[in-house]
């Protein structure tokens, strides 16, 4: 299970470890200095003797650790330039330590696109800039430089293939993945240090740091609450840091029937809008619901019914009849929202939180919701978009937009806190929160990356996932976990060309071949 860090947090674990004597500063820095070297013999072994190197140290420990990379580098045999911030004296502790060493065998010069320009070509570039604790834009030669670095050589080569990264892709923060910088540079890898951080996931933080590498520096494993990365885990401990334990999506007891597995219902719009709830309603079915009915108005009926085999269908025109209905205890979730127009959703919305059910808010219900907010059930998912977002929690939205301290996290915990229930912040880095601040993040980036998903029907698809496994009996944080990590897997599975349809069909062989 990943486990992803505040920069706090590691500051905070670090200081401690030098504090109890577990650790020195001069020590974390030599092993930082040996993991980045370690990533450097594997991604570029290829290259021959005397390979050129150039490493870019800036004014605090970051830089401190880019002195230690030159120095190993140059006992390998590589030609290593050194370029700096500041010399020794203007240097913490610490890195002026380093510095030193390193002046033993080598200068250092300015830390400019002047100076890299004005000497000879590199075959590899270490970003040992500014690190993790980067808060503001960088300005002046160091900015000019990180541009520089964003483009491409006389011969039109991207600089990036030629980039690794120490902790991070200078200009880039890492607690929220936002680039201070426009136009900055990008590396190839990038290497952590003892956890990846918030930033390295979220935001511009994947395409920025290309490969993601963790080195082990002998740190202690935690400190405070985490968040985690949302992929399948086989121990208890491990779903509970952010993952969810594969077990939890298996039908072992050959003595269940099919009300063992819940009875989700799936409210529909009405004639020419059912697709939306279909599609949702096949996906609960397909995750593991033992029934699913899809309540329409009379007008759809006839459609639907034209369009199901598998599932079920109950007329509900009305509230008084969505109450009728929901007297039946065997049902175990509801899912509000997918097709159904703001009217219906708004005049149902009342007794769909009413009934005590776990139940997922979608779509029209979203804007249902936010034209007329109400308290929401404990057992309660939203499942917004950006656009939905913003019309949930516009000053959230906006201070997203205009914040580059602010991170999507920060406003999904905000917003989960502020409706009592649990927000699925959905997108490429979708973020799902508790209200007492508990979160995971899906980071559908890197190799997991599945770009079809931008087709019309792909969301309904997610929120009758969630509403399949509400209806199993899954907390809500656990069912949203499970269901944006197999969105994205259904979604690779089938690959481009991709349409909604498609994904509820490909998880019998996702689930095959992750309980085998």
């Amino acid at each position: 299970m990943t486990e992803l860090m505040t920069t706090a947090q590691m500051r905070a674990i670090e200081a401690a470890a030098i504090e109890s004597g577990a650790a020195t500063g001069l020590g974390l820095m030599e092993r930082a200095g040996l993991g980045v070297c370690a990533a450097i013999a594997r991604h570029w072994a290829a290259q021959g003797a005397e390979s050129r190197a150039v490493v870019l140290c800036g004014p605090g420990n970051n830089g401190g650790d880019g002195f230690v990379i030159a120095r190993i580098l140059a006992g390998q045999g590589w030609r290593v330039r050194v370029l700096g911030a500041a010399g020794p004296d203007a240097l913490p502790p610490d890195a002026a330590a380093n510095a030193r060493r390193w002046l033993a065998l080598g200068p250092i010069e300015p830390l400019s696109e002047t100076a890299l320009r004005d000497g000879p070509g590199f075959d590899l570039c270490v970003d040992a800039i500014f690190g993790a604790g980067l808060t503001r834009a960088p300005k002046g030669d160091i900015a000019r430089l990180l541009r520089h670095l964003g483009g491409a050589d006389a011969e039109g080569r991207p600089y990036r293939h030629r980039i690794i990264a120490v902790d991070a892709p200078s200009g880039l923060n890492l607690d929220t993945g936002r680039n201070l910088l426009d136009q900055g540079l990008r590396a190839a890898v990038t290497v952590a240090f003892h956890r990846l951080k918030i930033g390295h996931v979220l935001a511009d933080g994947p395409e920025s740091c290309g490969t993601c590498e963790v080195a082990d520096i002998g740190l202690a494993p935690r400190h405070g609450p985490l968040v985690g990365l949302v992929e399948p885990a086989r121990t208890h401990e491990a779903a509970q840091a952010g993952g969810f334990d594969a077990a939890w999506l298996d039908k072992k007891d050959s003595r269940d029937h099919k009300f063992s597995h819940g009875h989700a219902l799936i409210l529909s719009g009405g004639m020419g809008a059912s697709g939306a709830a279909r599609l949702a309603a096949r996906a609960a079915l397909r995750i593991g619901a033992g029934l699913v009915t899809l309540g329409a108005p009379g007008s759809a009926m006839m459609e639907i019914a034209a369009n199901i085999t598998a599932l079920m269908l109950r007329r509900v025109e009305d509230p008084q009849a969505l109450r009728a209905l929901l007297e039946d205890a065997r049902l175990t979730a509801l899912c509000l929202g997918p097709g159904m127009g703001v009217e219906r959703a708004s005049a149902l919305l009342p007794a769909a939180l009413a009934s005590g059910r776990p139940i997922v808010l979608d779509a029209d219900a979203l804007t249902a919701l936010a034209l007329d907010w109400r308290p929401l059930p404990a057992r309660c998912v939203l499942t917004p978009h950006g656009g939905e977002f913003a019309r949930l929690f516009p000053d959230l939205a906006a201070r997203l937009a205009e914040d580059v301290l602010f991170s999507k996290v920060d406003a999904t915990r905000e917003a989960a806190r502020r409706c009592g229930a649990v927000v699925l912040f959905k997108g490429a880095d979708s973020v799902t929160a508790l209200p007492d601040g508990t979160c995971a993040i899906h980071a559908a980036t890197g190799a997991r990356a599945a770009p079809w998903l931008a087709t019309g029907g792909a969301g309904d698809v997610l929120a009758g996932f969630v509403t399949g496994l509400l209806a199993r009996g899954l907390a809500p944080f656990d069912a949203v976990k499970i269901a944006t990590w197999l969105h994205v897997e259904a979604a690779r599975a089938v690959g481009p060309g991709l349409i909604a349809e498609d994904l509820s069909e490909a998880v019998p062989g996702v689930l095959k071949g992750l309980l085998r």
